[in-house]
């Protein structure tokens, strides 16, 4: 072993540095530098099995690190310190890949991460510069593997340029709007030696106050409408509580309708909410229906469009359309825009609450606030039937298992990836901001390594909240594996699994798109016959496995898994 410092060694304290607790990853020959500069570090490395798994779970941290950084009382991103170990929280995920085939391996849940705004720094080894020419096995472009999902991707070709690389790496992914970065780290670069340190990674800015023209142009649109509609997207949660109580006043100041946006993966703003409604369905005929109105501001939005292509515009063509966001590309992208706010969702919906609270008279405020009570009473029974049926089979309806997880007294902290049994969850339970996300691109096998890494994330706190996956038994199956981190490292996590025994959405998928139901098709390649022993899985993995085959029974199972130590799968049997 060597005394000289490397740049190796330099990465792991720019971890130590910038408050890092873990690094997920899984290792190979290439990354080796790395793994040999560990073991004197204060940072963790989580081992994942598959090397999705550990982005999937470095995206998780993240994801729900960042709410306690909103939380935090340290001083968050106004706090003018230099270092982040010094009670402030970082709530970046870190992860390490080994070259070009683990890259590739870890690509569906980058793209997740992408999807989800997770600012993740996700790294891989790779060859010797020097060696590349003869084509080395496990040789390819690392850069254009990650680019199409990454804010920035790049390689560090010389051990001079990595502490500025380093530092920009985390600077770019934790500046709105956030998301994925990738840095390529070469075994010669990591190897070779330094007397360099890690740069000051400094302040993390929001994205500003939006422009007072825009800002005023929105309040003279929320004035002037008839039945103004506010549509919540994710960048609202991700600005932080101020953003969604930010949404809460301009949605009280201009008694707009409330609706989350198609495929939201947060709370926006709360369910409870008297001008709540739901969260707007990726169905054309539905979709379209709820935002047939004449003014409609999109706060934050990003994926407010259909599953399927929809034959219709989802906005009408004469609507007025504001669009605020902290991401230039989201303003105006699916609908021309009729006012367009680029800042950050809380401070700009703030400004324009205030503007039409001054100006909106109560009488007109009241009479709009009626049109949504009268809307959310005509709608209460289809929201109320969602995920149930009359059905005599003896297993749980998706509601019944809902609605059993919500009799629990347990507040516990959701990452849902239950697909078709995601609907009951959103509209039965009463979701609270910085309480719940879950997987938004729709690639499977998100959710599982999620929920691992919102665990390793909730073990930090003082008072961990107990985390609850929600993993349809499809999406658990991609990565069951992940499972093994878990308990290798001993967070406390219970995973409960909507058990259809199918591919419902694809079932559901195939009567749309050719008509007719489930006696019309086949349905090739859509069911698991024989099953998959879900408990005996995750039994081999170290964890506590249970099958609820009897309705009444998940109520107790659930409470008792969330009140023990360690992992818990629930293998719930539902159906369709």
């Amino acid at each position: 072993m060597s005394d000289s410092y490397t740049g190796a060694d330099l990465f792991v304290d720019a971890l130590e540095r910038y408050g890092v607790p873990y690094l997920f990853g899984n290792p190979g020959t290439t990354e080796l530098p790395l793994m040999e500069a560990l073991p004197d570090a204060d940072v963790e490395y989580v081992l994942g099995l598959h090397e999705d798994v550990a982005v999937g779970a470095a995206a998780g941290y993240a994801q729900t690190r960042r709410y306690h950084a909103d939380q935090n009382d340290g001083g968050g991103n106004d706090a003018e310190p230099t270092d982040w170990g010094d009670g402030r929280i970082n709530p970046a995920g870190v992860a390490n890949l080994h070259v070009t085939p683990g890259l590739a391996h870890g690509i569906g849940n980058l793209y997740g991460a992408s999807m989800t705004g997770a600012p993740l720094v996700l790294t891989a080894g790779n060859h010797e510069l020097d060696f590349r020419h003869e084509e080395p096995i496990l040789t390819g472009d690392l850069e254009q593997l990650t680019e199409q999902f990454c804010k920035w991707s790049a390689e560090v070709t010389d051990i001079d340029a990595l502490p500025m690389m380093v530092r920009r790496a985390f600077r770019v992914a934790l500046t709105p709007p956030t998301g994925p970065v990738f840095l390529a780290l070469p075994v010669d670069v990591m190897m070779a030696e330094t007397e360099a340190s890690p740069e000051p990674l400094g302040p993390i800015p929001d994205a500003g106050t939006a422009d007072p023209r825009q800002v005023a142009a929105a309040a003279d649109a929320l004035v002037e409408a008839e039945s103004p509609l506010l549509v919540v997207g994710d960048a609202v949660a991700r600005s932080g509580i101020d953003a969604v109580e930010a949404a809460v006043d301009l949605a009280e100041a201009s008694g707009a309708r409330v609706h989350g946006e198609m495929l939201a993966c947060e709370i926006n703003f709360p369910t409870d909410h008297e001008q709540w409604i739901s969260f707007l369905p990726p169905r054309e005929e539905l979709g379209s229906m709820l935002q047939n109105t004449d003014t409609i501001v999109f706060a934050g939005c990003s994926t407010n469009t259909t599953l399927l292509r929809h034959e219709e515009p989802l906005v009408p063509p004469e609507a007025t359309t504001v669009h605020l966001s902290d991401d230039a590309w989201e303003v105006g992208k699916n609908e021309p825009s009729d006012v367009a706010a680029i800042g950050d969702p809380g401070r700009t919906m703030a400004a324009i609450a205030e503007r039409v609270a001054d100006r909106l008279d109560e009488e007109t405020r009241r009479e709009r606030v009626g049109q949504v009570t009268a809307m959310k009473e005509s709608m209460a029974d289809t929201i109320e039937s969602m995920g149930e049926d009359e059905s005599d089979d003896p297993r749980a309806s998706k509601a019944e298992m809902v609605d059993a997880v919500r009799a629990v007294d347990a507040d516990p902290f959701i990452v849902d990836e239950g697909v078709t049994a995601k609907y009951a969850m959103l509209t039965r339970y009463e979701l609270e901001p910085q309480g719940y996300v879950s997987n938004k691109g729709g690639g499977l096998g998100y959710g599982l390594p999620a929920s691992v890494g919102a665990a390793f994330a909730e073990e930090l706190r003082d008072e961990p909240r107990p985390v609850l996956g929600h993993i349809g038994d499809g999406s658990y199956l991609y990565y069951p594996q992940s499972i093994y981190t878990a308990v290798r490292h001993g967070v406390d996590l219970t995973v409960l699994v909507p058990d259809n025994r199918n591919y419902r959405i694809l079932k559901d998928n195939t009567n749309l798109m050719f008509g007719g139901d489930d006696e019309d098709h086949e349905f090739i390649g859509m069911d698991f016959d024989p099953h998959v022993d879900i408990p005996a899985n995750a039994e081999s993995h170290g964890a506590r496995g249970h099958l609820v085959e009897d309705p009444d029974e998940i109520e107790g199972k659930v409470s008792d898994a969330l009140d023990s130590p360690g992992v818990d799968v629930l293998d719930v049997l539902v159906h369709d």
